[in-house]
């Protein structure tokens, strides 16, 4: 089963759900249907309103984060998994890189991740290295160490989907080549089969993800999915990224 998630990032208001309508409209049809999931993560404003309207429809709403404490506490601002699911969420995405230069450390992320699962979210856990990093060939290190420092083997692997997002082809239009994403999907799915002793969780790819290039992805046969940021805000972009996929 291949993802297609989008994250709208600061993006949307209540009317901005005829995007969904049409996507959903068009995946209701789809002879693929059952071969992929449609996960859309709006701003928080909107989650309720969207999870309602689509609960016995085709899209699954998600959040685009969550907080690192259970159920309340006296943190202004903060939203738990547990308000999350309680308005209807799914999933949640967790360590966007948006995030992390927020200042979300390894121990604030697996307390993410421990409390969503906890609340029966599926998480989205996002990893990347910048553009320094690559430069200074330090990926698989770098996501070694993201993988093993937040995730544990006594997590719930099967609400787990791990989401490779390089920093510097996050809205760039740069993106890896053939090769290099294919040798770094494998190593990220050889690091999680080490965490879980068991088979890895599903591996997407995210970084300026568009219908143009989504053939080469394709033929990635590692890649279980894709994380969609700008292209998710257009029903028609997002259509024909699936629709370029199945071709």
């Amino acid at each position: 089963m291949k993802y297609f998630i989008g994250n709208w990032k600061m993006f949307g208001i209540p009317k901005s759900i005829n995007i969904l309508n049409r996507i959903n409209s068009f995946y209701s049809k789809d002879k693929n249907k059952n071969k992929y999931k449609v996960v859309i993560t709006p701003p928080y404003t909107l989650i309720e309103t969207y999870s309602r309207h689509f609960r016995n429809k085709k899209i699954n709403i998600g959040s685009q984060n969550c907080y690192q404490l259970d159920q309340y506490s006296s943190n202004t601002a903060a939203v738990s998994s547990y308000m999350l699911k309680s308005v209807g969420a799914k999933y949640t995405l967790v360590g966007h890189s948006d995030n992390r230069n927020e200042g979300d450390t390894d121990i604030i992320l697996n307390n993410k991740v421990k409390f969503a699962l906890k609340n029966n979210l599926k998480v989205v856990f996002c990893i990347g290295e910048n553009k320094i990093q690559k430069n200074n060939k330090k990926t698989f290190s770098v996501l070694t160490r993201q993988l093993t420092k937040v995730l544990e083997k006594k997590f719930n692997k099967n609400n787990i989907v791990v989401a490779y997002e390089p920093i510097w082809a996050i809205g760039t239009g740069k993106i890896p080549t053939f090769k290099e994403l294919s040798k770094t999907i494998e190593h990220i799915k050889k690091v999680l089969k080490k965490i879980f002793k068991s088979k890895s969780p599903e591996v997407l790819y995210g970084g300026s993800v568009d219908g143009s290039n989504i053939g080469m992805f394709r033929e990635i046969k590692q890649i279980d999915g894709f994380l969609i940021g700008g292209a998710s805000k257009s029903s028609k972009k997002f259509i024909d990224i699936i629709k370029n996929y199945y071709r």
